[in-house]
């Protein structure tokens, strides 16, 4: 299976790179090399893709053909939500995966950065009619705060976009059904916290689900929890991600490069 598709090329000067693009550029780079870490990547597929500051309808993706272990800082390609590269760049990107990034941040004012996986419990809890249920802490943080998407084929079109960014709606997270799991965040950090805590959500389901009978709590209580994580939408992972990144540190620094 092949997408290596090298868009068309932006016109006019570039953009020099400036210290808030660097500092969004390690933070994607990391949250690359730590879905790797956690098992959550597929061969070279699946994206992470972060909104340039200062650079409207800019973003940042990987480029195809690496494996989410060995990106660096340096080797995100700038795209622009026509999908054309902006730079100058060796490297080809996935453009048909992008789309599904471009209409998300195109439709979301507040999506910094869009992470999407084809992580394996994601896709078995998208492929269960009932979806997310809130067996878990971890779930209830997206009691009825999730969106679903039916699947609807390998083309994304902008008809499917305008389909699928209604569904998502103002929600942080969804299970594209038969298909993968997406996160929205204001920053890398959140996307990747609210991801993990998904992905957590879907591995206790599939757990407790071979285990016989379940015990869901109240409604009211998901209810309460739900809202208590929430937590009046406070951005999520500005704790966790410095953590995150020392532990990076230690096993290999050069995603920053």
């Amino acid at each position: 299976m092949s997408f290596a598709l090298q868009p068309a090329r932006a016109t006019g000067a570039p953009q020099p790179i400036t210290p808030e693009e660097q500092r969004v550029r390690v933070d994607l780079a990391a949250a690359y090399r730590l879905a790797a870490l956690q098992g959550w990547d597929d061969l070279i597929y699946t994206h992470i893709s972060a909104a340039v500051p200062g650079e409207p309808d800019h973003f940042l993706i990987n480029p195809f053909g690496f494996a989410f272990d060995e990106i660096r800082a340096s080797d995100l390609v700038k795209i622009n939500g026509r999908g054309e590269v902006v730079g100058e760049t060796v490297h080809p990107v996935n453009v048909t995966g992008f789309a599904l990034h471009a209409a998300v941040h195109a439709a979301r004012v507040d999506a910094m950065c869009v992470m999407h996986l084809h992580n394996t419990a994601g896709i078995a809890v998208s492929a269960q009619a009932d979806g997310l249920l809130p067996l878990s802490q971890h779930a209830m943080r997206f009691h009825g705060r999730i969106a679903y998407h039916d699947y609807e084929g390998l083309a994304f079109s902008p008809a499917e976009g305008a389909r699928l960014t209604e569904s998502l709606g103002d929600h942080p997270a969804m299970l594209l059904r038969n298909h993968g799991t997406l996160t929205v965040g204001r920053t890398v950090a959140e996307a990747y916290v609210l991801m993990a805590t998904l992905i957590k959500a879907c591995e206790v389901q599939l757990g407790a689900q071979a285990g016989g009978r379940l015990v869901q709590p109240a409604p009211a209580v998901a209810d309460k929890t739900s809202e208590q994580l929430y937590d009046n939408g406070a951005v999520e992972g500005a704790l966790e991600w410095p953590a995150l990144l020392r532990k990076l540190d230690k096993i290999d620094p050069s995603y920053r490069d």
